[in-house]
């Protein structure tokens, strides 16, 4: 995300390395011992799963199963120690275990810093299952997964968790375990920015870090990596969420830094922070190692999953492959020979969508595809907004670091998709720290008169910051001014909410598509409650947004 509030941008001119300043009040606590703070204070009893359970990436006939053992007490994430571990896992189609349906063992390692993964097969289309680990007698938690619908099967429904952008020092994951207790899920889809790569203090939390990193710098080798995921693998309402429902991943910047894109990032000083080709298969690796994803094209995170024949599921990288983001009078975001994509994954996935018999065609999509002009914004909030957007503050109408930036790939695109009559086309989105409701115009210039190409469906952060935390005012007042002004510069958005963190349920049937978005609380509260805020849907064969006023 292009957001990048950073606590610490006071120091910039004071230092050209203001990644690496981190508040000594914020970060005292953890210098000491940051690759300790990535376990849980209570000391492992050896073997344990301090870590959790959780699987990923449901196929009909199977599901990829995911946990860390920590062998000894020093074999913390990061460390590199610890002996080899026979890990023995089961599935069940209950949760005592009565009814086994598969077993085995596997080896976790120092070379994949004791995580595990299971690739099962020969399981039945939509069903519910149990899964276990154990390891020197120690048996882990139990948790519940779910097969996908067989390919060629009618199916009248589905709904999926949808969530992104999730600082752990901002604020707690109360959303996932909102998600968690829905009981309800056929999986869950996280459309990038699991984990932040930011050193304590450095990034938005409205100046008090609810929760220290670990480690408490800037992470950059793959033991710093290995390190964050283990911090955030800790969090009780993360582990309740992938220990109920099949998760469905993508990456966006922040697991690796800021404003990536395919030879650098933003938050990457090459040389001063070592190679960023180093950095970047460090990243990937330890992705790979702790999240309960295959290894798709090329060691990326495109691929695609179907869900009977209601629902294709296209999920994209947008950042492996991608031309460097444009700089303010430096290129042209029209220029043909610049790729948000990738030339390969643009034809796969126009391919996908051309050949797709799937009632609806879903796009796990890490940045916004709609296009975006600020509009008249007064000077106090397109400040902000610039900050959130990474824009100059002079008020360029357009984010170059979404499909804004890269808008020979999207013409391209929605041009296909309209040459084809491709009905139905959904993208799923993260990474703005806000949520949207849009309509996908073809020219967005003289919408509504032409015509809609898609729809999509932006859900907020987890705790990331957003507008009314950049300002520092109470949650409503920026969306209250902000909202309006937005909505008349782009008559294709149906709804912005610039200001709370919270989550989506996308519920499917053959006739339409439904999103109800979901508001916390208070993200700093560990016992946040949950609210339903509002609800939009696309009607099958019309390729536009409509708002609707109940939740499924």
């Amino acid at each position: 995300m292009t957001s990048r509030f950073r606590a610490s941008e006071h120091l910039n001119s004071l230092s050209p390395r203001r990644r690496t300043v981190v508040k000594a009040a914020a970060a005292g606590a953890v210098l000491a011992g940051p690759l300790a703070a990535a376990i849980p204070a209570r000391a492992a009893e050896a073997p344990a799963f301090l870590h959790g359970l959780a699987s990923g990436d449901p196929l009909p006939n199977g599901v990829l199963l995911w946990t860390r053992v920590t062998p000894t007490a020093e074999a913390i994430p990061g460390s590199g120690l610890g002996p080899d571990t026979e890990v023995g896992w089961v599935v069940a189609k209950d949760k005592a275990f009565t009814n086994v349906v598969a077993k085995g063992t596997t080896t976790a390692t120092a070379a994949t810093d004791h995580t595990v993964k299971a690739d099962i097969r020969g399981l039945e289309p939509a069903t519910d299952y149990w899964f276990r680990f154990s390891a020197g007698g120690t048996d882990s938690p139990a948790a519940r997964t779910r097969t996908a619908p067989a390919a060629d099967s009618a199916v009248p429904n589905l709904r999926f968790g949808v969530v992104s952008c999730a600082n752990w020092e901002a604020g707690y994951f109360s959303s996932y375990r909102h998600l968690a207790a829905r009981g309800d899920l056929d999986a869950w889809l996280h459309l990038g920015d699991y984990i932040y790569e930011y050193g304590t203090g450095e990034y938005g939390t409205r100046d008090t870090v609810v929760r220290p990193h670990a480690p408490a710098h800037e992470i950059l080798s793959l033991a710093d990596y290995r390190t964050r995921h283990g911090r955030y693998k800790t969090d009780p309402d993360l582990q309740a969420l992938h220990a109920a429902a099949p998760v469905v991943a993508i990456w966006d910047d922040h697991e690796f830094a800021n404003d990536a894109w395919s030879g650098g990032a933003e938050n990457h000083t090459e040389g001063a922070e070592g190679a960023w080709a180093a950095r970047q298969a460090a990243a990937k690796q330890a992705y790979f190692e702790w999240m309960p994803v295959r290894t798709a094209t090329a060691g990326t995170t495109y691929r695609r999953l179907r869900f009977g024949k209601l629902v294709d599921l296209s999920l994209l990288d947008l950042r492996s492959f991608r031309s460097q983001q444009v700089a303010v009078g430096n290129g042209s975001v029209d220029d043909p020979d610049r790729t948000l994509t990738g030339r390969a994954q643009l034809d796969w996935l126009k391919a996908g969508l051309k050949s797709s018999d799937a009632t609806w065609r879903l796009v796990g999509n890490s940045v916004m595809i709609s296009p975006f002009a600020i509009g008249s914004l007064s000077a106090d909030l397109l400040k902000p907004l610039s900050e959130l957007l990474g824009l100059p503050k002079e008020g360029l109408a357009l984010n170059t670091d979404q499909w804004d930036g890269y808008t020979d790939d999207r013409r391209e695109l929605l041009a296909h998709l309209r040459a084809n009559a491709i009905r139905n086309t959904v993208f799923l989105t993260g990474d703005i720290h806000m949520a949207w409701a849009n309509d996908v115009p073809v020219n967005a210039g003289t919408y509504p008169l032409s015509a809609s190409a898609a729809t999509e469906f932006v859900v907020t952060s987890v705790t990331s910051d957003n507008l009314d935390d950049i300002l520092k005012v109470p949650e409503g007042v920026v969306s209250a001014v902000a909202a309006p002004i937005i909505k008349a510069a782009n008559r294709h958005v149906h709804w912005v909410d610039t200001d709370r963190h919270g989550y989506g349920v996308l519920d499917i049937t053959a006739e339409r598509a439904q999103m109800d978005y979901y508001v916390l609380s208070d993200r700093t509260k560990a016992n946040a409650t949950s609210s339903w805020a509002r609800s939009y849907r696309t009607r099958s064969g019309t390729q536009k947004v409509e708002r609707t006023y109940d939740p499924v």
